[in-house]
This record gives C-alpha cells, sequence and structure tokens, in this order.
C-alpha cells in the first residue's frame, strides 16, 4: 500500500514538472491541516508542564484552550479572506476557512487557576502547573 501512495506522489510531480500549465489545482482544493498538524511540545518539571504549540496564521483571539482536570484541549479557528482588486486575475489562492483542534492527556492534573497562556510569533506558550483536582475552565490567551 506504501508503494502505491509513493508511486502516485512519483506521478504527481512528473506532470507538474512536465506540464505545470496544465496541473492547475482547482481553487481551494487544498484540505484543513490535520489535528495532528498542531505540533506540541510538552515539557515537565516538578511543579509544572509547559506547553509549546504551534499554531501560525492564527490571531490569539481565534484561539481556545480549555483545561479540565488532566485533558488540555486546543482549539484554533484559521478564517479565509479571498480579497481581488480591479484587473487582478488570481490563479490559485491558499487561503480557507476551518477549525483544527487537538487534545492531551497529562499523567497529573492541572491546577486551572494558576494556569498561564501566552502566544507570540505563531507559537503558543501554556504553563500549566501541576495539581491534585479541579474543574473545567476557558483559558485567556494574553
Amino acid at each position: 500500500m506504501n508503494a502505491l501512495t509513493s508511486r502516485s506522489s512519483l506521478f504527481d510531480e512528473f506532470f507538474r514538472d512536465f506540464a505545470p500549465g496544465f496541473y492547475v489545482r482547482p481553487l481551494h482544493s487544498d484540505p484543513l491541516p490535520a489535528p495532528a498538524q498542531i505540533k506540541v511540545d510538552v515539557k515537565e518539571s516538578d511543579k509544572a508542564y509547559t506547553v509549546q504549540a504551534e499554531v501560525p496564521g492564527v490571531s490569539k483571539d481565534e484561539i481556545h484552550v480549555n483545561l479540565d482536570s488532566n485533558v488540555v484541549t486546543l482549539r484554533a479557528e484559521v478564517k479565509q479572506q479571498d480579497r481581488q482588486s480591479q484587473g487582478e486575475k488570481v490563479l490559485r489562492t491558499e487561503r480557507y476557512y476551518g477549525a483544527v483542534s487537538r487534545s492531551f492527556q497529562l499523567p497529573q492534573e492541572i491546577d486551572a487557576a494558576q494556569a498561564h497562556a501566552r502566544y507570540d510569533s505563531g507559537v503558543l506558550t501554556l504553563t500549566l502547573p501541576k495539581k491534585a483536582g479541579g474543574g473545567a475552565q476557558r483559558l485567556v490567551i494574553e
């Protein structure tokens, strides 16, 4: 099955190089990012977990972080922005609207009241202090 997948991509690359004018994808044909595309690094110290998630191209108002005991859920909404000025012909645009989310469980419960979130240059950094117990809470991003 892997051989078929790699052959397909080889043919795609061949035709793209051989006749690029005939191999133009329709506008908006690219799928939305899969949840696994939110790349996450998780580090642990004695007192807290530090999570760094790559969420490029998204404003901090469109990122939602929910904490429930030891489960962290990241959700990001991306809005498509198509603009065409007069006299301009757009052949391809790679903007879309959609949402991606990712949840993962940490080994120990989180103190949601002391948790902190920061978003800078496409990287969301969460500082999640460890705690026994807690309830669901939405985190405000600074």
